[in-house]
């Protein structure tokens, strides 16, 4: 006969012993694999063929619709590196990203810090914030382009106020059109900062900042000092996120602006788009993809081991009080 034993812990081995005395694994089936297993086959099945399929197409010259495309190996890639265009916009997402950022941080830890305040109507000033959220960009789209336009409504309340002399083009110039792009993705994401930011401050101890109270610290001195440091986490996401959504940029500055004038609001999205479905370069569109897919995981894994804390010693005695 056969004796088996289990130490009762989930997912543990069971150990059959035979009758010669030697011992035998029998492995256990993840109790959890038949429940990921469909969203495994989607990914893996999925993403990951799309992926490859889209390298595959980076190695031709095709239009998309040829039976016969023609294989170019690397030289979409050579192209990519000396076309000036794909440098203007890697420029302009640059630039994009870091004013997006600091903008949008600042702004959502301010509203965020006034609104944990005893406020009235606190929840009105909440709902305002996040409502650009909820709308879509096709919606607004129509509305920032007669604003900025020549004969706009910015133009209009600058000529009424004295301030005639500032009337411009806004998105009809190479000058003006991107800090206008910039603005519009502020006004829209600005919502996300505030609500990642709120949900991280009430996660910190309300004893800390009495303390701190205490002690003579006034409110500016307690969120530069105590918030600001204990949401490391939440701002390492969100320039996670900001990094990865600046590489994808495509519906504002196309719906507004097309990626113009002469270039000057071009991303990677929108010169993907333009080099795909307009002019039939779906091999150099597919080459420009790859390059903004290895672009977004090297910028997300830079921003993640550049936002880890250091192992000083208020690390180590959190260590010490989770174990």
């Amino acid at each position: 006969m056969q004796q088996q034993r289990n130490d009762g812990r989930p997912g543990s081995p069971v150990q059959t012993r035979s009758q010669g005395g030697g011992r035998r694994r029998r492995p256990v089936r993840p109790p959890g694999l038949p429940w990921i297993l469909p969203a495994l086959v989607l990914t893996v099945g999925l993403i990951y063929y799309a992926v490859g399929y889209t390298g595959y197409i980076s190695t031709l010259d095709w239009d998309g619709v040829s039976p016969d495309p023609r294989s170019v190996g690397g030289n979409n890639y050579s192209r990519i590196f000396a076309d000036p265009v794909f440098w203007a916009a890697v420029r302009h997402t640059v630039v994009f990203y870091v004013a997006t950022f600091v903008i949008q941080t600042a702004l959502g830890l301010a509203f965020a810090s006034l609104l944990h305040a005893r406020l009235r109507l606190a929840t009105l000033y909440k709902v305002i914030v996040f409502i650009p959220v909820v709308l879509a960009p096709a919606i607004m789209a129509p509305v920032f382009r007669h604003m900025f336009a020549p004969d706009g409504e910015l133009n209009w309340v600058l000529d009424h106020v004295g301030l005639g002399s500032l009337a411009q083009p806004w998105i009809g110039q190479t000058s003006t059109a991107l800090p206008v792009i910039m603005f519009i993705t502020i006004w829209e994401w600005t919502g996300v900062t505030f609500v990642l930011y709120y949900a991280a401050m009430t996660q910190i101890d309300p004893s800390v900042l009495e303390a701190a109270r205490m002690d003579g610290a006034g409110n500016l001195r307690s969120l530069v000092s105590i918030i600001w440091p204990e949401m490391r986490g939440t701002t390492v996401a969100l320039a996670i996120l900001g990094a990865i959504g600046a590489l994808k940029t495509f519906d504002v500055p196309y719906l507004v602006t097309i990626g113009g004038p002469n270039y000057a609001t071009e991303f990677l999205g929108t010169y993907i788009y333009r080099q795909t479905i307009p002019l039939n370069h779906v091999g150099y569109g597919a080459a420009l993809s790859i390059i903004l897919l290895v672009m977004a995981l090297i910028m997300a894994l830079i921003l993640q081991f550049a936002g880890r804390e250091p192992a000083g010693p208020r690390s180590r005695r959190q260590r010490k009080a989770r174990d």
